[in-house]
Protein backbone atom coordinates (compact mmCIF):
# COMPACT_ATOMS: atom_id res chain seq x y z
CA UNK A 1 0.00 0.00 0.00
CA UNK A 2 1.39 3.76 -1.21
CA UNK A 3 1.80 5.73 2.07
CA UNK A 4 -0.22 8.58 2.39
CA UNK A 5 0.70 12.16 3.13
CA UNK A 6 -0.44 11.97 6.56
CA UNK A 7 1.27 8.76 7.41
CA UNK A 8 4.40 9.99 5.59
CA UNK A 9 4.68 13.40 8.04
CA UNK A 10 4.06 11.30 11.11
CA UNK A 11 7.13 8.95 10.14
CA UNK A 12 9.15 12.33 9.02
CA UNK A 13 8.02 14.26 11.96
CA UNK A 14 9.32 10.77 14.20
CA UNK A 15 12.47 10.71 12.50
CA UNK A 16 12.92 14.41 13.03
CA UNK A 17 12.42 14.29 16.48
CA UNK A 18 14.47 10.79 16.91
CA UNK A 19 17.41 12.72 14.76
CA UNK A 20 17.67 15.42 16.60
CA UNK A 21 17.04 13.91 20.37
CA UNK A 22 20.00 11.42 19.27
CA UNK A 23 22.35 14.52 17.92
CA UNK A 24 21.58 15.99 21.68
CA UNK A 25 22.46 12.98 23.67
CA UNK A 26 25.60 11.93 21.91
CA UNK A 27 26.66 15.60 22.62
CA UNK A 28 25.73 16.31 26.11
CA UNK A 29 24.81 13.31 27.28
CA UNK A 30 21.54 11.20 27.73
CA UNK A 31 20.80 12.11 31.42
CA UNK A 32 21.71 15.40 30.38
CA UNK A 33 19.01 16.22 27.86
CA UNK A 34 15.26 16.95 28.81
CA UNK A 35 12.53 16.00 26.83
CA UNK A 36 11.62 19.69 27.26
CA UNK A 37 14.91 20.27 25.42
CA UNK A 38 14.26 17.63 22.56
CA UNK A 39 10.88 18.99 21.39
CA UNK A 40 12.39 22.54 21.67
CA UNK A 41 15.12 21.73 19.75
CA UNK A 42 12.83 19.83 17.14
CA UNK A 43 10.28 22.72 17.07
CA UNK A 44 7.70 20.36 17.98
CA UNK A 45 5.61 20.34 21.58
CA UNK A 46 6.50 18.34 24.45
CA UNK A 47 3.27 16.26 24.46
CA UNK A 48 4.03 15.77 20.31
CA UNK A 49 7.15 13.87 21.34
CA UNK A 50 5.48 11.71 24.24
CA UNK A 51 2.81 11.10 21.16
CA UNK A 52 5.69 9.67 18.88
CA UNK A 53 7.80 7.80 21.88
CA UNK A 54 6.42 6.89 25.02
CA UNK A 55 9.80 6.39 27.40
CA UNK A 56 13.03 8.78 26.80
CA UNK A 57 14.53 5.47 26.05
CA UNK A 58 12.76 5.25 23.31
CA UNK A 59 14.17 8.12 21.60
CA UNK A 60 17.70 6.18 21.04
CA UNK A 61 16.27 2.32 21.08
CA UNK A 62 12.95 2.76 18.97
CA UNK A 63 10.50 -0.24 19.84
CA UNK A 64 10.18 -0.66 16.06
CA UNK A 65 14.34 -1.26 15.83
CA UNK A 66 15.37 -2.67 18.79
CA UNK A 67 12.35 -5.14 19.59
CA UNK A 68 11.72 -8.30 21.85
CA UNK A 69 10.47 -10.24 19.01
CA UNK A 70 13.83 -9.67 16.25
CA UNK A 71 15.56 -13.40 16.96
CA UNK A 72 11.48 -14.41 16.85
CA UNK A 73 10.89 -12.17 13.23
CA UNK A 74 13.90 -14.10 12.17
CA UNK A 75 13.26 -17.30 12.67
CA UNK A 76 9.25 -17.20 11.71
CA UNK A 77 10.41 -15.71 8.03
CA UNK A 78 12.55 -18.24 7.49
CA UNK A 79 11.91 -20.09 4.01
CA UNK A 80 10.88 -23.91 3.90
CA UNK A 81 14.20 -26.37 4.69
CA UNK A 82 15.88 -23.86 6.76
CA UNK A 83 16.54 -24.13 10.71
CA UNK A 84 16.16 -21.86 13.44
CA UNK A 85 20.01 -21.33 13.67
CA UNK A 86 21.08 -21.05 9.49
CA UNK A 87 18.24 -18.43 9.47
CA UNK A 88 19.78 -16.65 12.45
CA UNK A 89 23.16 -16.99 11.42
CA UNK A 90 22.13 -15.99 7.67
CA UNK A 91 20.42 -12.79 8.68
CA UNK A 92 23.30 -11.66 10.76
CA UNK A 93 25.77 -12.47 8.16
CA UNK A 94 23.70 -10.43 5.47
CA UNK A 95 23.25 -6.99 8.02
CA UNK A 96 27.15 -7.43 8.36
CA UNK A 97 27.68 -7.36 4.43
CA UNK A 98 25.29 -4.44 4.05
CA UNK A 99 26.72 -2.31 7.29
CA UNK A 100 23.20 -2.67 8.75
CA UNK A 101 22.66 0.33 11.33
CA UNK A 102 20.69 -2.15 13.58
CA UNK A 103 24.53 -3.96 14.06
CA UNK A 104 25.84 -0.23 14.44
CA UNK A 105 28.05 -0.95 11.28
CA UNK A 106 27.71 2.93 10.42
CA UNK A 107 30.24 6.11 10.82
CA UNK A 108 29.92 8.34 13.59
CA UNK A 109 28.49 4.77 16.01
CA UNK A 110 31.46 5.09 18.18
CA UNK A 111 30.21 8.44 19.97
CA UNK A 112 26.84 6.88 19.93
CA UNK A 113 28.11 3.63 21.94
CA UNK A 114 30.00 5.39 24.37
CA UNK A 115 26.55 7.93 24.96
CA UNK A 116 24.59 4.31 25.41
CA UNK A 117 27.63 2.88 27.69
CA UNK A 118 27.20 6.27 29.94
CA UNK A 119 23.61 5.61 30.63
CA UNK A 120 22.62 3.45 33.22
CA UNK A 121 18.80 2.86 31.98
CA UNK A 122 19.90 2.66 28.76
CA UNK A 123 22.08 -0.45 29.62
CA UNK A 124 19.42 -1.82 31.71
CA UNK A 125 17.28 -1.01 28.68
CA UNK A 126 19.59 -3.47 26.68
CA UNK A 127 20.33 -6.22 29.28
CA UNK A 128 16.33 -6.48 29.64
CA UNK A 129 15.91 -6.31 25.69
CA UNK A 130 18.31 -8.91 25.32
CA UNK A 131 16.37 -11.18 28.06
CA UNK A 132 13.03 -10.49 26.53
CA UNK A 133 14.33 -11.66 22.64
CA UNK A 134 15.52 -14.61 24.16
CA UNK A 135 12.22 -15.89 25.72
CA UNK A 136 10.40 -14.69 22.61
CA UNK A 137 12.57 -17.11 20.57
CA UNK A 138 12.10 -19.48 23.05
CA UNK A 139 7.92 -19.50 22.50
CA UNK A 140 8.31 -19.23 18.60
CA UNK A 141 10.59 -22.46 18.99
CA UNK A 142 8.09 -24.24 21.20
CA UNK A 143 5.01 -23.79 19.47
CA UNK A 144 6.80 -24.33 16.14
CA UNK A 145 7.87 -27.81 17.18
CA UNK A 146 5.40 -28.69 19.06
CA UNK A 147 7.03 -28.93 22.26
CA UNK A 148 5.40 -27.48 25.91
CA UNK A 149 6.40 -23.91 26.42
CA UNK A 150 8.46 -24.67 29.33
CA UNK A 151 10.25 -27.97 27.45
CA UNK A 152 14.10 -27.46 28.07
CA UNK A 153 15.18 -28.09 24.11
CA UNK A 154 13.54 -24.84 22.93
CA UNK A 155 14.58 -22.71 25.82
CA UNK A 156 18.48 -23.75 25.57
CA UNK A 157 18.22 -23.14 21.65
CA UNK A 158 16.80 -20.18 22.46
CA UNK A 159 19.58 -19.25 24.60
CA UNK A 160 22.28 -20.41 22.29
CA UNK A 161 20.69 -17.82 19.53
CA UNK A 162 20.75 -15.14 21.81
CA UNK A 163 23.87 -15.42 23.25
CA UNK A 164 25.21 -15.39 19.69
CA UNK A 165 23.32 -12.20 18.73
CA UNK A 166 24.97 -10.58 21.86
CA UNK A 167 28.25 -11.45 21.06
CA UNK A 168 28.29 -10.14 17.82
CA UNK A 169 27.15 -6.50 19.59
CA UNK A 170 29.86 -6.85 22.02
CA UNK A 171 32.39 -8.12 19.22
CA UNK A 172 31.27 -4.82 17.16
CA UNK A 173 31.32 -2.94 20.14
CA UNK A 174 35.10 -3.74 21.20
CA UNK A 175 36.14 -3.00 18.15
CA UNK A 176 33.93 0.25 17.68
CA UNK A 177 35.83 1.34 20.93
CA UNK A 178 39.42 0.74 19.40
CA UNK A 179 38.51 3.29 16.59
CA UNK A 180 38.15 0.17 13.64
CA UNK A 181 36.14 1.41 10.62
CA UNK A 182 32.73 0.00 9.61
CA UNK A 183 34.00 -2.49 6.53
CA UNK A 184 36.34 -3.80 9.18
CA UNK A 185 34.25 -4.59 11.45
CA UNK A 186 31.93 -6.02 9.44
CA UNK A 187 34.72 -8.44 8.21
CA UNK A 188 35.51 -9.85 11.38
CA UNK A 189 31.81 -10.14 12.22
CA UNK A 190 31.28 -12.16 9.50
CA UNK A 191 34.56 -14.63 10.76
CA UNK A 192 32.99 -14.92 13.99
CA UNK A 193 30.04 -16.08 12.56
CA UNK A 194 31.65 -18.95 10.69
CA UNK A 195 33.35 -19.74 13.96
CA UNK A 196 30.45 -19.93 15.62
CA UNK A 197 29.08 -22.36 13.01
CA UNK A 198 31.75 -24.66 13.19
CA UNK A 199 31.31 -24.96 16.96
CA UNK A 200 27.43 -25.15 16.79
CA UNK A 201 26.64 -28.81 17.14
CA UNK A 202 24.45 -30.17 14.55
CA UNK A 203 21.77 -30.91 16.85
CA UNK A 204 21.36 -26.76 17.17
CA UNK A 205 21.95 -26.17 13.33
CA UNK A 206 19.36 -28.97 12.25
CA UNK A 207 16.76 -27.86 14.96
CA UNK A 208 12.90 -26.59 13.98
CA UNK A 209 13.67 -26.88 10.58
CA UNK A 210 10.60 -25.36 8.31
CA UNK A 211 8.65 -28.18 6.31
CA UNK A 212 6.60 -25.16 4.45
Amino acid sequence: MTEGLRERKKRQTRQRISEVATGLFVERGFDHVTIAEVAAAAEVSVNTVYNYFEAKEDLVLPPEEASPQRLADIVRARPPGVSAARAVLDHLREEARRRDRRLGLTKGFGRFLEMMRAAPTLTARLEELGSQMTDALAATLAEETGAARDAPLPRVVAWQLGSLHSLVLQEIGRRTSAGQRPDVIAEAVLELLDAVEDVLGERVLTYAIRKD
